[in-house]
């Protein structure tokens, strides 16, 4: 009896704050206050952080190329967010630091590898510079969200990577995601015809800014998707047939973004792929590298002149988009990211020590531009990306400590990659290596030409990619070996 009331009780409490929860989703409704139906979502998240972090980062993986610009959904706004990985990275970072302080600690090999203290430097000058910046609330803002990006993507995704078919989830994640972004942008493509280039640099929106963003990502992905092919069996024949037509579906999409950068980015890709596979000792790379610079430069002047000569623009032609590459003559893309180049080393030679402050390039520009370098895309805001480069955008607002920090990152991330692939004895490890790193590698590249860091977009793979880097060496090389 005593039971049947109970229950009784419950149900009753369950069906009124049910009716409750729909009087109230009404309410706001009316008022156009959409994000209550999101609340539920938000505490089954928070339920599932609880439980278990590794898969509620999982989740947000899941959701980073889903995710949605606040600016997109709402005008007017100071601050703007990605929704909802943002918000979720947040929550990581606050249950990291309770999970920190009730003693479950991170383990002492990643804290103390040289990857993470390049990152603790990098961050410390970011700090340094936030409190220095001509803009501090812009600067602190810039500071937690690549805080968080950090936390999430790089320190947890590290200590998860301990069990190596981690590395595999993680990247699917983003991967099952990301194909139904190629897919809606594909079929929104093909209503304006495959060969309409200018419709090829938004029909990626509202989950990608820009054909640029969305081509980094695909430049990022598609070694690893090749080395994940090496994993499935032989005899899995309609396993590797499906992976075979993601691949595809992968590379068509890479054609058809128009994202000279990442073709470019895939070629460097590629050249670093076959140094490691011939085993061409470092010594000789680093000659040929100082040769090729040295024969640059002595023919610059040549050079140049057969660039101003090119006039080919932007265009549809595969062909002709590929030699609009070195148009620095008429091509209004390529003479705006000058521009904003330009504007880089001007607010640099102003503020070399600590810059102008984290986040404060869109806002400080406007005012270093040159009437003669200005283009018809010109703005005095940035809108329409900033500096166009992940060093000089570090070097402008962080000063040359900024930049050196970042550049840190990259070599020793690079260094660490380089003796996992040569060291490794397991098979897996070594493939999905050798892929982290080219993915990696066509990133730093696409970063002297673009910058999407300060996106979660990007941020995922980047961060996530070394990490993975840095878990092998430390779990599944160093380890072994030592055994």
């Amino acid at each position: 009896m005593l039971k049947s009331l109970q229950h009784h009780h419950h149900q009753n409490l369950f069906w009124g704050a049910s009716i409750a929860f729909v009087l109230l989703n009404a309410v706001m409704l009316y008022f156009e206050i959409y994000f209550v139906p999101l609340i539920p979502v938000l505490l089954l998240f928070i339920l599932l952080a609880f439980i278990s972090l590794e898969r509620f980062l999982f989740f947000t993986v899941l959701f980073v190329p889903l995710s949605i610009s606040l600016s997109n959904l709402t005008e007017g706004l100071s601050v703007d967010l990605h929704l909802p990985t943002e918000p979720l990275l947040a929550g990581v970072l606050l249950l990291y630091f309770i999970k920190y302080l009730r003693g479950n600690r991170l383990d002492i090999q990643i804290l103390r590898h040289p990857v993470t203290l390049a990152i603790y430097f990098h961050l410390a000058w970011v700090f340094i510079t936030a409190i220095s910046s001509t803009d501090p609330l812009v600067s602190f803002k810039f500071m937690i969200s690549k805080l968080w990006f950090i936390v999430g993507f790089y320190l947890l995704a590290a200590q998860i990577f301990q069990k190596g078919k981690n590395m595999q989830t993680y990247v699917w994640m983003y991967v099952i995601a990301f194909s139904m972004v190629i897919i809606y942008t594909l079929v929104r493509h093909s209503a304006y015809g495959f060969v309409d280039q200018q419709m090829a640099h938004r029909v990626m929106r509202p989950f990608y800014k820009d054909h640029t963003s969305y081509g980094a990502t695909l430049a990022m992905l598609l070694p690893v998707l090749l080395a994940l092919f090496q994993f499935i069996k032989r005899d899995n024949i309609n396993t590797r047939f499906l992976m075979i037509l993601l691949i595809l579906l992968y590379m068509m999409a890479t054609v058809f973004s128009y994202t000279r950068a990442a073709w470019v980015s895939l070629i460097a890709g590629a050249g670093v792929w076959l140094i490691l596979k011939l085993k061409i000792r470092f010594e000789y790379v680093l000659v040929g590298a100082v040769l090729l610079f040295a024969l640059v430069f002595s023919m610059r002047t040549q050079i140049m002149m057969q660039m101003e000569r090119n006039r080919q623009e932007s265009s549809g032609d595969i062909t002709e988009h590929v030699q609009s590459i070195a148009n620095i003559s008429s091509d209004q893309s390529n003479l705006e990211r000058i521009n904003r180049w330009s504007c880089a080393y001007r607010m640099w030679k102003d503020k070399p020590v600590f810059g102008y402050g984290p986040g404060t390039y869109q806002f400080v520009y406007g005012s270093y531009q040159r009437s003669y370098e200005k283009t018809r895309i010109s703005t005095t805001f940035g809108i329409l990306g900033t500096a166009h480069s992940e060093y000089l955008l570090t070097l402008s607002e962080s000063g040359l400590f900024g930049m050196i920090s970042f550049i840190l990152i990259v070599v020793l991330t690079i260094a660490t990659g380089v003796r996992v692939y040569r060291k490794a004895h397991d098979r897996k490890i070594k493939i999905l290596s050798i892929a982290i790193l080219i993915g990696l590698i066509t990133y730093y590249v696409h970063g002297l030409l673009n910058n999407f860091l300060d996106t979660d977009k990007s941020s995922a793979l980047f961060w996530g990619y070394t990490a993975m880097l840095v878990a092998m060496d430390i779990f599944h090389v160093r380890e072994k070996t030592d055994g």
